[in-house]
């Protein structure tokens, strides 16, 4: 279906209706039409579906047609809801009737026009102008996605879409998602059970890249009765490369820039009884300060109480959905750092109470990306699963291909 553009479709309607409205008041036919009297000439354009009519599936008829004379022109558009489109069709070789093209689907949930100029034998014009309502689906599901639209991301983004609901057509749904990147590489989705799906390359992308997403979701029946109800279009740019790598073992963290190293930060991980995830992350969310209370991620105490409620832990960097941050720390002593692993999990960075652009923490804040990638080695715990956050660069290309719905 051809795109236009709105503007231009409103004023091209004004003006089509002006030079209607000029045309049909010089003859005496006119008055016929504007009045739609019966026996009028604008009775002679039989369209369908009937003016009015409401709840026309996006497969029923449209159709244009003629007891006699000949049709000059007919233009079905969008006129509100989903995409302003026109729907394409041709006009019969003897005159008589319109059809769309094969291909052309109407929308669900939109209002279409009708609009169609006869020509009778005497060479007189005729007008008709009608309007429908297609079907409204009871249910209707969205997909969330990240990152922003026109942000700057690290190398180690990864396209993520929640869904609100389970989705069964798992297929239909990834085929109606197009993630594209330029320079060009190989994007993939992968499934996380019913209700997210990813996509990635099959390494961190380069530098300098511009991705487009394109969401045709609208119309798409994604479990019997459920339709998507969005067509729109994200983009963004990814920035420099920034990639850091926590040594639990060795209390440091080593941050590259662009494959060259640029610091190496003493940190504190997790406790023997509490370690740090190892594997790959994306940073998600970035907080210059925020509450962390234990009790939100299942430590508590005897009583049910958070074994740590911190409000106003500073510059702090979400790595996991479970609650993996690296977070600057004020209150464990300055030689903890770069020498014992104390925390419930996290990775800490010296920091002062307030948060300072000067400290480890602030600095390393300052100069991070959502979308850089954090990874963590030598810990005592086990690698982070692939769906905690955006932990998909923890599978090998060939396992992420095989989550897939399309192959």
């Amino acid at each position: 279906m051809k795109r236009t553009n709105p503007t231009r479709r409103a004023a091209a309607a004004l003006i089509g209706g002006l030079a209607l409205a000029l045309l049909t008041g010089c003859t005496a036919g006119a008055l016929d039409v504007i009045a739609g009297k019966p026996g009028s000439p604008e009775e002679t354009i039989r369209v369908t579906p009937e003016d009015g009519a409401k709840g026309v599936r996006p497969d029923g008829e449209v159709e244009v047609r003629l007891p006699s004379g000949r049709l000059e022109r007919v233009a079905v558009k969008q006129i509100e809801g989903g995409r302003p489109v026109d729907i394409p069709g041709v006009i019969s070789e003897d005159g008589l009737r319109w059809t769309p093209d094969e291909d052309a689907r109407l929308e669900l949930a939109a209002k279409y026009s009708v609009d169609a100029v006869a020509l009778d034998a005497h060479g007189r014009r005729t007008a008709r102008h009608t309007t429908f309502t297609t079907y409204v689906p009871e249910q209707r599901f969205i997909g969330y996605v990240k990152p922003e639209n026109r942000s700057t991301v690290g190398t180690g983004m990864i396209v993520s879409f929640s869904f609100n609901r389970a989705i069964e057509d798992r297929a239909a749904v990834e085929r109606a998602i197009r993630v594209t990147a330029v320079p060009p590489v190989e994007v993939v989705g992968h499934w996380f059970g019913g209700k997210r799906l990813d996509f990635r390359p099959r390494a961190y992308w380069k530098p300098g890249t511009k991705v487009t997403v394109d969401m045709r979701l609208r119309d798409i029946e994604a479990t019997p009765g459920v339709y998507g109800i969005q067509h729109k279009r994200i983009s963004f740019a990814v920035g420099r490369s920034q990639i850091s790598r926590v040594d639990a073992r060795a209390h440091t963290m080593e941050v590259r820039r662009d494959g060259a190293l640029v610091a190496t930060v003493p940190v504190t991980a997790g406790a023997p009884k509490t370690a740090t995830y190892n594997g790959k992350m994306v940073v998600t969310e970035m907080y210059d300060v925020t509450r962390m209370n234990g009790a939100t991620v299942g430590f508590t105490d005897d009583d049910g109480k958070g074994e740590y409620d911190i409000k106003d832990v500073p510059h702090a960097i979400r790595l996991t959905a479970s609650g993996t941050f690296l977070h600057g720390n004020y209150w464990a002593a300055a030689d903890v750092f770069g020498a014992d692993n104390v925390s419930h999990g996290c990775v800490g960075l010296r920091d002062e109470q307030g948060g300072s652009p000067d400290a480890p923490a602030g600095w390393f804040f300052d100069r991070t990306l959502i979308g850089d990638v954090v990874e963590v080695v030598n810990s005592k715990d086990r690698q982070v699963a692939p769906d905690n956050g955006l932990g998909g660069w923890n599978l090998d290309w060939k396992a992420w291909k095989e989550g897939s719905a399309l192959r």
